[in-house]
């Protein structure tokens, strides 16, 4: 190599190392959360955690979910530029801390939490098993079967089709945007946690997202607790009814291993569940134990 090659090649070395410098400082100065407006006065923000709906009315802010401490701080700074309303309602889908630690950033600020009942239950029968009851927020507005009221320009209405992912799992539904919050009643490509600590149960859920199809229309836009990576948070009837179908084959690969005679720890070593190739994240033992165990105790 002569100089002038060398010098050259260097050059184009050091250039693309400064490049390189410049996209991770770029990347580090990003805001770790992102923001995504669906219409003019509902949004979704996601960073770490269930996802967070948002609606921003001339009555106040209605949050759906809070996600940890410090991502619900993030969330509420962030809202504070958009809109100088206060916070009026702040809505869990589920107890689990992904969705509701973050609460506590709300104390003083939003005038009511809202849950289903058992959700609450749930909630405070873990903090105290966790020990840590003192960085709750519970709700201090639940109800059963259905909850409706009229915020600005939308009707909110919470709606409950029993057990599922938990048994205090609340479908959300902002009726003149026809957006839907499901919570973690559906995974988005993603194998989901099935609490059956929490009276979680997979046949009731394939129910509930059943009533949920009747309930809701083709239209509707569903927006989601989690999805796997490559797949969004945000979906269609169709998403729901894939993950429905999921379920189902998840309890009906169970039911024949168990007639067959095979071992829950062979049962566990399966890889993937057959028809739905999609769901390829880690975690696959959890849907598959609690389906092992539901059937099990059906035969009890």
């Amino acid at each position: 190599m002569n100089r002038r090659q060398f010098i050259s090649q260097s050059a184009l070395t050091f250039g693309a190392f400064t490049l390189l410098q410049q996209d991770m400082l770029k990347a580090l100065a990003q805001d770790p959360w992102k923001i995504t407006m669906l219409t003019d006065s509902i949004g979704i923000f996601s960073e770490r955690g269930g996802t967070i709906l948002f609606y921003l009315s001339n009555e106040g802010i209605v949050v759906v979910d809070a996600q940890f401490p410090e991502q619900s701080k993030h969330l509420i700074d962030e809202l504070r530029k958009k809109s100088e309303q206060p916070f009026k309602l702040l809505i869990n889908t589920h107890h689990h801390g992904d969705h509701s630690s973050g609460n506590i950033s709300f104390k003083g600020l939003t005038e009511h939490v809202l849950a289903h009942a058992n959700s609450k239950i749930n909630q405070e029968k873990t903090a105290k098993q966790n020990k840590n009851e003192d960085k709750q927020l519970y709700p201090d507005q639940t109800y059963t079967d259905t909850w409706c009221q009229k915020t600005g320009k939308e009707k909110i209405c919470l709606y409950y089709f029993g057990p599922g992912h938990t048994n205090g799992d609340s479908f959300i539904h902002f009726e003149k945007a026809n957006i839907v919050h499901t919570g973690d009643l559906v995974f988005n490509r993603r194998h989901p946690f099935v609490d059956r600590g929490a009276g979680a149960s997979i046949k009731s859920w394939i129910q509930a997202l059943d009533k949920a199809a009747e309930k809701f229309s083709r239209k509707t836009k569903f927006v989601f607790g989690h999805a796997g990576p490559g797949y969004e948070i945000t979906g269609s009837q169709e998403d729901v009814k894939k993950f429905r179908n999921y379920l189902e084959a998840v309890l009906q690969l169970t039911e024949r291993e168990i007639k067959a005679g095979t071992s829950k720890e062979q049962f566990l070593k399966t890889t993937l569940i057959p028809g739905f190739e999609e769901w390829k994240t880690d975690g696959i033992q959890r849907p598959l134990t609690a389906a092992w165990e539901e059937l099990n105790e059906d035969k009890r």
